[in-house]
């Protein structure tokens, strides 16, 4: 098994959309990416822990490839919004990709390259390719948030 995590706007959309991959054995939805330990959701909601609401993946990749994940992360939002999706608004909904090995950082800058060329944006591309870092597990309520309530999908 491998890890991927993707910070992509609200958490719970994203966490909905990499569930339904086949090969995708769990996720979770969390805070990474910034300096407060232990931050809560209300300490992240403010901005000021520099956190991102993100999703760990983790995966079979004799099942589903980091690549194939790639493509669902370049989906399920729209990465021109910087620090938003939609009406959400704040760093904490930033567009990311936390890479875990050098072949994911790979991969990724890569996939960001051929989304820029595409033709698919009007704007560019402000997607953040950084490290993963300390990853902390959201509070159990904001776990498969979505799939406990009968929904599929954020707004």
């Amino acid at each position: 098994m491998e890890q991927a995590t993707f910070a992509a706007g609200c958490f719970w959309g994203v966490e909905a959309a990499f569930r339904q991959i086949p090969g995708v054995q769990d996720t979770s939805v969390g805070y990474t990416g910034g300096n407060t330990p232990n931050p809560t959701y209300q300490e992240v909601c403010t901005g000021r822990t520099g956190h991102a609401e993100a999703v760990q993946v983790t995966f079979d990749p004799g099942q589903v490839s980091y690549r194939q994940l790639l493509d669902v992360f370049w989906q399920c939002h729209d990465p021109t919004q910087l620090n938003r999706q939609g009406p959400d608004t704040g760093t904490q909904y930033r567009s990311a990709i936390f890479f875990h090995t050098p072949q994911q950082e790979s991969a990724a800058q890569a996939s960001k390259i051929q989304q820029e060329s595409s033709g698919r944006y009007h704007k560019p591309i402000v997607t953040e390719i950084v490290p993963a870092s300390t990853y902390h597990y959201a509070e159990e309520y904001h776990q498969q948030y979505l799939e406990k309530r009968g929904q599929s999908r954020c707004h």
